[in-house]
């Protein structure tokens, strides 16, 4: 096999940032990092990328070994590349970030990787750049949040409009005008009555919804404008 000249050995990582909402609070799913460099401190689920792979297989990949889940949302952020970034060799980290429904993942995988879900609020020193890659990530999910539904891919299948107002004043970390909320939220119809009600609400039981997810699919990159554009 001919190579490049003067070609330089670097190494190619990913880092999947895993965004999941309890009903409260926006939470990361982080794990406690096995080998050294940093051994026992928190970071970003990753790996290195094989050798015939794509980055988004590799991606994937990753995060069916944590989570057990396929077919989740998933989007490339960046590449984080200073020279120094890892002390042990020369690594270029392709960061991906994903939203889950939290309640749908493989709890065994979860632990088995030393695990667990941390409030994005109480989140702890992670290695390396990946507190940088975090940040970048959420403003990004304020940033499409704001403009598509990518929200719902963070709830389960039927939920309410408190329960949705309470996911975005959680990504935006403010209070939202709950009948501005409501109404907004019901013009774009995107919900659909499922004829039920929560019973387990703590005031009157609010309706149920699902998402329409025809219309979810076939209109995900109009501007919805769910939220003013934050930056």
């Amino acid at each position: 096999m001919k190579n490049y000249a003067h070609s330089t050995r670097l190494l190619v990582a990913i880092d999947c940032i895993i965004f999941g909402f309890d009903g409260e609070e926006l939470k990361l799913l982080l794990i406690k990092r096995r080998f050294e460099p940093e051994k026992g401190k928190w970071s970003l689920m990753g790996g290195f990328v094989n050798e015939e792979e794509d980055l988004e297989v590799g991606a994937e990949r990753i995060l069916h070994e944590l989570t057990g889940l396929h077919n989740i949302y998933v989007e490339q952020l960046q590449t984080f590349g200073k020279v120094d970034r890892d002390p042990v060799e020369r690594t270029l980290s392709v960061v991906f970030f994903a939203l889950i429904n939290i309640h749908n993942h493989d709890e065994e995988s979860v632990k088995s990787h030393s695990a667990c879900w941390i409030s994005l609020k109480q989140m702890p020193k992670l290695i390396f750049d990946h507190e940088k890659m975090v940040q970048i990530a959420l403003e990004r999910l304020r940033y499409k949040a704001a403009l598509h539904p990518i929200g719902f891919e963070l709830l389960p299948e039927q939920f309410t409009i408190p329960q949705l107002q309470k996911l975005y004043e959680a990504i935006y970390d403010l209070k939202l005008d709950r009948r501005n909320f409501s109404r907004k939220i019901l013009s774009t119809g995107l919900l659909l009555d499922t004829g039920e009600k929560n019973a387990n609400s703590a005031t009157k039981k609010a309706v149920l919804y699902r998402l329409n997810k025809e219309k979810y699919e076939s209109n995900f990159n109009n501007f919805w404008y769910f939220m003013p554009v934050t930056t």
